[in-house]
């Protein structure tokens, strides 16, 4: 039972990363993330107005769409997004996934922003993407109804920021995420 319950988890995780942004070609691929990241950005200033400037000061940021499932003991999920470097205007399209260790259960949609605030900060996610550390959240939310706790977190020169748009879930883990180009999308 165990072995099934992590083989359709790891399911969930390859079909959100496959899936991950809807259209047929490199172009419309590209423009779904585009209008992803335009709304996220959207939503997190209406939030947290003070953000605007701060990524306007920024050497660059990205913006990940991500869905999360939670089952007792395993943590899995997967995404995809951009990373935009202000400097030279330049978009790195990139994927996610994530895997962790911990109590809770539960899904959820959400987004990421991650404030980059120095060039080599910037550069080292592109180059190695590997992200480590804890997470704990509650979230009982469907669009604008009901709500949801997460952290906003600042390490190594980056401000990552989370914003909830639909799950239920109480969780407490530790996990590694993972993020990696697109090969594909560049």
């Amino acid at each position: 039972m165990k072995g099934n319950l992590i083989a359709t988890l790891m399911g969930v995780v390859f079909l959100l990363v496959g899936c991950a942004s809807a259209g047929n070609t490199v172009a419309e691929k590209r423009a779904a993330v585009e209008s992803m990241r335009s709304d996220v950005l959207s939503q997190l200033y209406s939030e947290k107005p003070d953000v605007q400037q701060q990524i306007a000061s920024s050497a660059g940021y990205a913006v990940f769409d991500n869905a999360n499932v939670n089952v007792i003991f395993a943590s899995l999920g997967g995404g995809y997004g951009v990373a935009v470097n202000r400097t030279t205007g330049a978009r790195t399209y990139m994927n996610m996934a994530e895997a962790g260790l911990g109590l809770g259960i539960g899904a959820k949609d959400f987004s990421v922003v991650m404030v980059f605030h120095s060039q080599s900060a910037l550069a080292r996610f592109i180059e190695h993407g590997w992200a480590f550390g804890g997470n704990a959240d509650a979230a009982a939310k469907h669009k604008h109804q009901g709500g949801a706790v997460a952290a906003e977190a600042v390490v190594d020169d980056v401000t990552v920021y989370s914003l909830t748009e639909t799950g239920l879930a109480l969780q407490a883990v530790l996990k590694g995420t993972k993020f990696w180009v697109d090969d594909d999308l560049n």
